[in-house]
């Protein structure tokens, strides 16, 4: 059974998950929906917040998904906080949480996948082998327990948004897919659950990620078209800082995910950068608006 918490449901298993979606079903309600892993950020708000304002209702998941984890990365250390979640969830206005266990998304003998080809063959795709048949599998099943109307994703993860459309539009699963623009601290920084890792000293260096951006579009904005400049341009800054280690800087189209030689319009230049032991993503458009 679903467990109350003031207005806001728990729900724990698909079925308890299914009857919930079915009983708004039932009185015509719009259902919106927002995917985490938890360790919830004024980020993740700002999502639900987009939910909100479009749905009738709206349910949020906390499930941290072991499929798109490589051996070695951290999944064993990712942050966890499910009663704070829940609060912050319950106080913004949310409907019902579904927070199932790894054996209910993933029982004894689960054998499917889930795969979105070429969008997912560059940036973090390249690097993280395991990570998009991971998400696109875990997505696909939320949204099949869910049947969300709208599902709202941040920009941060811009690659990851642009496979979950194309993965919406090629399964026919009815849901309309809403990037957010991504959500910055008052210094800049990326709001991500991972920015806990870092250290004060780490975190000053991780400041970099999003000034090299600006910088790159500010030298789009004055006629630079050379992604090969922008590039080494944006790896200069973050290199002059300690802490940090580049795994790539790429310029691509944001409907290929492709890398671009020259910036035109629908360029986004997008990076991922380990600061001390965290990674952080970050992009920006650079065409000028």
């Amino acid at each position: 059974m679903a467990e109350e918490l003031s207005l806001m449901e728990l729900l724990l298993t698909n079925r308890e998950m299914s009857k919930w979606r079915e009983e708004r079903g039932r009185k015509g309600q719009i259902v919106g929906f927002v995917p985490t892993m938890g360790y919830l950020h004024q980020g993740h708000l700002a999502l639900m917040e987009e939910a909100l304002r479009r749905a009738d209702r709206v349910a949020v998941s906390i499930f941290v998904n072991p499929t798109q984890f490589s051996p070695g990365e951290d999944l064993d250390e990712y942050p966890r906080d499910m009663e704070r979640d829940l609060k912050l969830c319950r106080e913004l206005g949310v409907h019902a949480v579904f927070a199932p266990e790894t054996e209910e998304m993933y029982p004894a003998g689960f054998q499917t996948r889930v795969e979105v080809e070429k969008l997912t063959q560059n940036l973090c795709g390249l690097h993280r082998p395991d990570f998009f048949s991971g998400v696109t599998l875990v997505v696909t099943k939320l949204f099949c327990a869910v049947r969300p109307h709208l599902a709202v994703f941040g920009e941060k993860d811009f690659q990851q948004l642009v496979v979950v459309k194309r993965l919406s539009q090629d399964l026919n699963l009815g849901v309309e897919i809403i990037g957010h623009p991504i959500v910055r601290e008052p210094d800049g920084l990326a709001m991500s659950s991972r920015n806990t890792y870092l250290s004060e000293d780490e975190r000053r260096s991780a400041l970099s990620l999003s000034r090299s951006l600006l910088a790159a579009r500010k030298l789009v904005s004055e006629g630079e078209r050379n992604a090969e400049v922008l590039v080494a341009q944006v790896k200069a800054m973050i290199e002059s800082e300690p802490h940090t280690r580049i795994q790539y800087v790429q310029v691509v189209d944001e409907k290929t995910m492709m890398d671009l030689n020259e910036v035109t319009s629908g360029a986004v230049m997008a990076l991922a950068v380990f600061v001390g032991e965290a990674r952080l993503i970050d992009n920006m458009r650079l065409w000028p608006e």
